[in-house]
């Protein structure tokens, strides 16, 4: 979304047109609805193209018609074959939330929290049809907050990666900007995540507990299971608290406290089954844990 608004408010480029994924499923009645980029796009008036597959024919004929000199891209979730990549003039453009060849995939800020880096940011590269292999345009860096979630941190970057993409597009038109290929030593990859990977696994240390779930906040949401029923977990605070067992509870009238490999772990938000998000505190006072009750 950031990139399209300052590429809508660009003088040095036109937006032709925007590429989406097809609209989906939402909301409780379940409607057809336009993902966010295709809204703001209705909104200027662009044409929205939304294939299922970038090797749809019908689609690669309109691009084909289209013939834009460059397309940038940000988050599109499908790799893209030879016959569209060779379509515009300057190739694909990919904005990608990593230093790259750092944390290829799918979620690389996830990974960038999960593994504990200091640092970050965001790449431009040329799309190829390897899993972000191209050669770099630019960079901008980021620092990672002790206390950032992906959602927070994801936010920071993509405005920041707004700037460098509409920078690439510029110096890409005026022939002052050829891309570097990327060095073959530091590759990483962060693959797509799954529900299975915000399991909060109490048997880690402390440290690693509490970056598993800033790294999957708010999404798919870290997770455990009480008394047979999962409970969504928000991020922790550290608790320089030992003897407890891991995953064992310990409630006071003011907080909620969980062991760990190492000391325990304070919760913060807690989403039972059917409610809304609620102080760890709040929680305790209804399920009303027993002493050395545990996540299972």
């Amino acid at each position: 979304m950031p990139a399209l608004r300052l590429l809508l408010d660009s003088d040095r480029h036109s937006v032709a047109a925007v590429i989406t994924r097809p609209d989906a499923p939402a909301g409780r009645g379940r409607h057809l609805a336009r993902s966010p980029v295709g809204a703001l796009a209705d909104e200027a008036g662009l044409e929205v193209l939304t294939p299922r597959r970038p090797s749809e024919p019908d689609f690669l004929a309109r691009l084909s018609a289209l013939a834009p000199d460059c397309c940038p891209i940000v988050g599109y979730g499908a790799l893209v074959p030879r016959s569209a990549l060779d379509i515009p003039r300057y190739g694909w453009v990919n904005l990608h939330f990593s230093l790259l060849p750092a944390w290829r995939g799918a979620a690389p800020v996830q990974a960038a929290i999960r593994h504990g880096d200091e640092i970050t940011g965001a790449s431009t590269f040329a799309l190829e049809e390897g899993l972000d292999t191209g050669p770099v345009y630019g960079t901008v860096t980021e620092v990672i907050h002790p206390s950032d979630t992906a959602g927070e941190l994801l936010c920071r970057l993509a405005h920041a990666g707004a700037s460098l993409l509409v920078s690439t597009l510029d110096g890409i038109a005026d022939g002052s900007l050829r891309p570097v290929p990327q060095p073959a030593d530091g590759v990483s990859y962060a693959p797509k995540l799954t529900t299975q990977d915000a399991h909060v696994i109490f048997d880690a240390p402390a440290f690693a507990v509490r970056r598993q779930v800033r790294a999957v906040t708010p999404n798919p949401g870290g997770w455990a299971l009480f008394r047979g029923q999962r409970l969504g977990l928000g991020p922790m605070q550290r608790a320089v608290v030992e003897g407890l067992d891991p995953g064992e509870l310990r409630v006071t009238k003011r907080e909620v406290l969980v062991g760990t490999a190492t000391e325990a772990v304070r919760l913060g938000e807690i989403t039972a089954p059917g409610k809304r998000a609620m102080a760890a505190a709040d929680w305790a006072r209804g399920a009303r844990p027993e002493p050395g009750e545990r996540f299972e």
